[in-house]
């Protein structure tokens, strides 16, 4: 079970990986709103603005790929997860944006994290 960022180390491969996918994502023009959002459903890494679109974005990191990597471990109940997440998220809201559910998937080989948009809906 992933632990919430505050009780992981701030060196771990996790972390390590959160701060290089928002890195990538704020050169790629977005904006972060929120990061490591925390509620009784789970917790959704980087919530993120592009103009009009607010994005939910799961950061994976895998070592390698010999078990389908980074992208292959969000099951759909790692989905539903992250969709109850968001909708706790959305709740607090005074309007409902646009929304978008992004995956950026890191492993060890990679020069440029894999950005995957609209990687599943809810």
């Amino acid at each position: 079970m992933k632990l919430p960022r505050l009780l992981q180390p701030s060196n771990s491969k996790g972390v390590k990986a959160e701060k290089q996918a928002l890195a990538f994502l704020k050169e790629q023009g977005l904006t972060l709103v929120c990061q490591n959002y925390f509620c009784r459903f789970g917790e959704i890494d980087l919530i993120m603005r592009d103009d009009d679109t607010l994005i939910f974005i799961e950061v994976r990191y895998r070592k390698n790929n010999d078990f389908g990597g980074a992208l292959a471990s969000i099951t759909k109940a790692k989905q539903d997860k992250i969709i109850k997440t968001a909708r706790h998220y959305l709740a607090q809201l005074d309007f409902e944006p646009y929304c978008r559910f992004d995956v950026i998937a890191i492993d060890q080989q990679m020069q440029t994290p894999e950005w995957i948009q609209n990687a599943f809906l809810e």
